[in-house]
C-alpha cells in the first residue's frame, strides 16, 4: 500500500473519530443544558422532567425489574410483528409476481390499505380479536405489511428479463427463474426493506400498547400522561430510541454480511 493510500485512510479514520466526537459533544451540551434549565427553575422539571430525575426513575424501575417486564414484551412484539411483515411480503409479491392477473386485481387495494391510518383499525381490531398481545400484533403487522408487498413486488417485475428468457431457453421453469434471478437478485431491495420495516413494526406495536395493553412502553408513556408522570413518559421514550437504534444496527451488521 502506498504513501498516499495510507495517508488517505488515516484521513478518513481521524474524520470518523472527529464526527463521533462530535455527535457525543452535541448530545452532551444538550443533556447539561437540560439538567441546569430544569434546575434552576428556568423550565418546569415537573412538566419537562429532567436527565437526574429520569436516571432516578429508571434505576428505581430496574430495582424492582418492571422496566424490564415492560421492555422485554415490547421487543418480543416487535420482532414477532417483523418476521410477520417479512414473511407475508416476500411470499404475497412471489404470488403476486408468479400470476400477474391478480396482481393487476389487488394492486389498487394494496395500495388503498397501504395508504389508510393504521391508527383508524386499531379500535376495531380491539372488538375483534380483544384487548391481547394478537392485537398489538396484528396492529403492528398492518402498519408496514402493504408497503412491503408493493415494494417487493415492484422490483420483481423490474427484474432482468433478459435473464429469464435466456433461462427458458435452456429449458428452466418459473420456479428455476425465481430461485435463480428472482430471489438472489432481490436481496439488496429485501434488506433495505428490513430496514424500513423494523422501525415501523417498532411504530405499529406502540400504537397498538397505546390502546390494547397493560404492559410494555407503549403502555408506560399512556400510562404516565395519564396520572401526570411525565418522567416515565420521557423515559420510555428514550428508551424506544436506544431501542430503534439497536435494531436498525442489527440490521446493518446483516447488510454488510450479505454485501461481503
Amino acid at each position: 500500500m502506498s504513501e498516499m493510500q495510507l495517508k488517505y485512510l488515516h484521513t478518513i479514520r481521524r474524520q470518523k473519530i472527529i464526527i463521533n466526537l462530535l455527535r457525543f459533544l452535541v448530545g452532551f451540551i444538550f443533556v447539561g443544558i437540560w439538567e441546569v434549565a430544569a434546575y434552576t427553575g428556568n423550565i418546569n422539571a415537573f412538566i419537562f422532567s429532567s436527565p437526574s430525575r429520569i436516571v432516578n426513575l429508571f434505576i428505581e424501575m430496574c430495582k424492582d425489574k418492571t422496566l424490564f417486564v415492560h421492555l422485554g414484551i415490547t421487543i418480543v412484539e416487535t420482532l414477532i410483528s417483523f418476521l410477520l411483515v417479512m414473511l407475508i411480503g416476500i411470499l404475497a409479491a412471489i404470488i403476486l409476481w408468479i400470476f400477474t392477473s391478480l396482481s393487476k386485481i389487488l394492486e389498487p387495494y394494496l395500495v388503498m390499505l397501504g395508504s389508510l391510518p393504521k391508527s383508524a383499525l386499531a379500535p376495531v381490531l380491539i372488538v375483534w380479536l380483544g384487548n391481547n398481545m394478537k392485537t398489538i400484533i396484528v396492529a403492528a403487522v398492518s402498519v408496514a405489511v402493504f408497503g412491503t408487498i408493493i415494494t417487493l413486488h415492484n422490483h420483481f417485475n423490474e427484474i432482468d428479463s433478459d435473464m429469464s428468457k435466456l433461462i427458458r431457453t435452456l429449458g428452466g421453469t418459473r420456479k428455476d427463474i425465481m430461485t435463480k434471478v428472482l430471489l438472489p437478485a432481490s436481496i439488496p431491495i429485501i434488506i433495505s426493506t428490513m430496514k424500513v420495516n423494523i422501525g415501523l413494526s417498532l411504530v405499529g406495536v406502540i400504537i397498538g400498547e397505546f390502546l390494547a395493553a397493560n404492559k410494555g412502553l407503549g403502555y408506560l408513556i399512556i400510562y404516565g400522561s395519564q396520572v401526570f408522570m411525565l418522567d416515565m413518559v420521557i423515559m420510555s421514550i428514550i428508551i424506544l430510541c436506544i431501542l430503534s437504534m439497536i435494531l436498525y444496527g442489527v440490521i446493518n451488521l446483516l447488510e454488510k454480511k450479505f454485501t461481503r
